[in-house]
């Protein structure tokens, strides 16, 4: 029997068995991820390995490094989520992977394990697109979660507003014209020596800081009102950083951080209630890593009890970067009739309407 033929039947039996387990693949940038789920809400298990130290002294994630980590690691961290599950793979019925967007070469890693265990086990192979995981962790938080919805999606390497019209229809509504959100909290995080990723330390910082001390620019771009621009905010704030340096002069640390912080949210904040406005779901979520940030979190909850909007924030442990989440949005990839073959190849850059 072929592997089409294997992958068929697997298939079939998956439709009928509600019970059926999913085996998801992570690999997308600088985490090496599996999860194990029954169904698409029901996380089974989790295996997460860092790439983090290995990164940390360069101040950013190094692409072939963070490549031959995930050829390390990819074979273990599988072990581990089927481990923690008390399964094997005999007892998997499809498999889903990351398929992009990301680095390439981290993607490939995982998509070929992925294609080499479908293949190995006549399997069915789910290909996922990164973003549209990080939407579905919410769907991990909260059982009553359903689209229609507007989602706001902020990481190291998206800055989007998504439009969330059925578990795999989406369009991005607005997004940066340039840098991430998420991407330059680590840049500016850089450069004070504060650590990486930058997200979580300059977080810290920004407590009992005066957020109103330093004034940083907010972009907006003409004719596009959804979308942002964050490579203006980083470079003011460098040449903020560099110049007191220069005059050896103290920055009041806390206050910049919260004055950055502001600066961020009063991008972001206003243009997803906008986008939600003009949608009229009345339900609006947040993902990716940068959903982890108090201000911004502490920003949206005050917008959406003025909008009465209903605000969906994804456990912490769902905000970064996972397979878990891959594995829900799999599911619902499925359900839908888009399975891969063995031709799944990663990509760079995908757009979410393609799935």
């Amino acid at each position: 029997m072929n592997y089409n033929e294997s992958a068929r039947l697997g298939l079939e039996r998956y439709q009928k068995d509600r019970d059926a387990l999913l085996l998801a693949i992570e690999s997308s940038c600088d985490e090496t991820a599996a999860s194990v789920l029954r169904g698409p809400r029901e996380v089974v298990s989790m295996s997460v390995y860092t790439q983090i130290p290995l990164h940390r002294r360069f101040g950013g994630v190094v692409p072939e490094l963070a490549s031959r980590s995930h050829v390390e690691k990819v074979g273990s961290v599988v072990a581990d989520a089927l481990e923690k599950a008390g399964v094997t793979l005999d007892d998997i019925s499809a498999i889903a992977v990351t398929s992009g967007p990301g680095l390439v070469g981290a993607l490939l890693v995982g998509v070929s394990y992925g294609k080499g265990l479908a293949f190995a086990k006549g399997l069915p192979l789910i290909g996922v697109n990164h973003l549209g995981g990080h939407i579905a962790a919410n769907y991990l938080t909260h059982p009553d979660l359903e689209p229609p919805f507007v989602c706001l999606c902020v990481s190291g390497g998206t800055t989007a507003i998504v439009d969330v019209r059925s578990y795999t229809e989406m369009e991005v509504l607005g997004g940066t014209r340039d840098d991430a959100a998420g991407e330059c909290f680590d840049k500016v995080a850089r450069v004070l020596g504060i650590g990486y990723p930058g997200g979580a330390p300059m977080d810290r910082l920004a407590d009992g800081g005066d957020d109103t001390k330093y004034e940083l620019p907010r972009a907006h771009v003409q004719g596009a009102e959804l979308d942002m621009s964050f490579s203006g905010l980083k470079t003011a704030c460098l040449n903020l950083i560099h110049n007191a340096q220069q005059k050896g002069d103290a920055l009041d640390l806390p206050s910049f951080a919260a004055s950055f912080g502001r600066a961020v949210s009063e991008s972001l904040v206003p243009r997803a209630m906008e986008a939600s406005r003009r949608k009229g779901y009345g339900r609006l979520a947040v993902a990716g890593g940068v959903a982890a940030n108090r201000r911004i979190r502490a920003d949206l909850e005050a917008a959406c009890r003025q909008s009465g909007d209903r605000l969906f924030l994804p456990e912490l442990k769902y905000c970064g970067d996972n397979a878990a989440m891959i594995g829900c949005q799999g599911y619902y990839e499925f359900l839908a009739g888009r399975t891969a073959g063995l031709d799944l190849n990663a990509y760079a850059t995908r757009d979410i309407s393609l799935g």
